[in-house]
């Protein structure tokens, strides 16, 4: 059952915290709060946004964009050839701070009839090619990434039914798994080495290239995947009060439904791992960390047919959890994102820029709040992943922000992560920042190569690398 942060708040005035009682299997919500008024928003205790609400917020902006031609016929060019970050710029119109742009292939130029893009992810064939798998609102589009970085088209998987602003994929063993929510759309499993004895780009067909096609569910909002243990699970979906629903994909071509993860409702995104950090009692059983719209909430998956919640923590400035990843090779500190904290303004205190959260999560049972990192920039975050104590963050209307996080294990207050680079895929906002959907949906920086995908919502997928040190 899910608290609003008005009514935990309310509750801990009075010096308990007055939640339903929960089943066996759920504990009651805690919250984290760094205190101090100096840091908390005063308008913190307003209640949570639901994704009814961010549903229709994202799609009140997408129809604005598509009748002010955001999204029109031939809008925009692609482009192969190298364009070095100088003074600012590349290709004289992206902003930038040490990452050069090496390609870009526009969602017309990829076979999208719908020209809109959404979420995006990868994979590194056995023979070394880098091929990404970019959403669009009306299928995925497959692309590969040259030695140059410059990006090459190789054909399309339509969706299944409809099409849909919000899609996601992820790749285990060199398949894709393909949610949407669009009604009907189930999960699509596509066979990704059909790419590699392509001559020309083609595009696939829904009936007879799917290795697998799984009706379990008809929509979902995310799919979350776990190489170590084959397993798949839809998040957002019409199934498990929208908790994580559970596929094994050890045999790709036919799936195994676990169960419903349902104990704390909606799950909006997660990262599941094999688990390696300090909490002894969890070492080596599967963790997935839940962002479920005003809690972080942590899953022992150990026992399919009987899920635990280790905890749900919320926070005060609590406006959408959206989504995070771990922080550190040791399990300590996780990021994440509050999608809605910057509109909302209920972050920091008088502050509308991009802000990430840093957890202290070494307690499974106990995570805690230990810090904010502020953005200089204005802007909404949507996804974050963490390679080699580099975050890469897609954040809308600012691009792709990349934050060395390696100090957290020493300084978990943030104070000491510094943005070592940027790329903003949506200059239109330059001049005057806005805090709203527009821009880059999300980023692949995976590739052994340095090169880093990101998938913008108008104009198509850059390939960028790296500069800095």
């Amino acid at each position: 059952m899910k608290v609003s942060v008005g009514f935990v708040l309310s509750a801990l005035s009075l010096g308990v915290l007055a939640t339903p009682m929960p089943s066996p299997q759920v504990p009651p919500v805690s919250v984290a709060s760094l205190g101090g008024s100096d840091v908390l928003s005063s308008s913190f205790a307003v209640t949570r946004v639901s994704m009814a609400e961010v549903r229709q917020r994202k799609e009140k902006v997408r129809s604005n964009a598509r009748q002010a031609g955001a999204f029109a016929t031939n809008a925009y060019s692609s482009i192969a050839a190298v364009n070095k970050c100088t003074s600012g710029k590349a290709a004289s119109t992206y902003s930038c701070s040490n990452i050069d742009m090496h390609g870009f292939l526009s969602h017309q130029a990829m076979g999208s009839s719908t020209r809109e893009g959404n979420d995006i992810w990868g994979w590194t064939a056995p023979n070394g090619r880098e091929f990404g798998v970019v959403g669009q609102t009306d299928g995925v589009a497959f692309v590969e990434v040259l030695s140059d970085g410059s990006v090459k088209y190789w054909g399309r998987l339509p969706t299944q039914t409809v099409s849909a602003i919000w899609r996601d994929m992820k790749v285990i063993d060199g398949y894709a798994y393909i949610g949407a929510e669009s009604r009907n759309h189930g999960l699509q499993v596509f066979d990704l080495r059909k790419l590699l004895t392509l001559t020309a780009a083609k595009t696939f067909s829904i009936k007879t290239d799917l290795t697998n096609f799984h009706s379990g569910f008809t929509n979902s909002h995310n799919i979350v995947a776990n190489e170590a243990t084959k397993m798949i699970y839809a998040v957002g979906s019409n199934k498990c009060s929208g908790g994580l629903y559970m596929l094994d994909v050890t045999n790709p071509a036919s799936p195994v439904y676990k169960g419903c993860a349902g104990g704390d409702g909606y799950v909006h995104d997660a990262q599941c791992v094999v688990y390696t950090g300090p909490t002894t009692a969890y070492k080596g059983k599967e963790i997935c960390f839940g962002f479920n719209e005003d809690t972080l909430t942590i899953y022992d998956m150990s026992n399919k047919a009987s899920v635990k919640v280790i905890s749900r923590t919320t926070y005060a400035g609590a406006a959408y959890t959206h989504q995070g990843w771990i922080a550190d090779a040791g399990m300590n500190y996780l990021l994440s994102d509050d999608e809605l904290d910057e509109q909302e303004n209920t972050a920091v205190k008088g502050n509308a820029k991009t802000s990430t959260y840093i957890w202290d999560i070494k307690n499974l049972a106990a995570p805690k709040l230990t810090g904010i990192y502020l953005s200089q920039t204005k802007s909404i975050d949507h996804n974050l992943y963490v390679v080699d104590g580099k975050a890469y963050m897609s954040n809308y209307a600012s691009g792709l922000r990349i934050v060395d996080v390696s100090s957290v294990n020493s300084d978990p207050t943030g104070a000491s992560f510094r943005e070592v680079g940027y790329f903003d895929v949506y200059p239109e906002d330059d001049a005057k920042p806005v805090n709203d959907f527009y821009g880059a949906w999300s980023v692949y920086p995976y590739f052994k190569s340095g090169y880093i995908l990101i998938n913008s919502i108008e104009r198509g997928v850059f390939s960028v690398k790296y500069t800095g040190a």
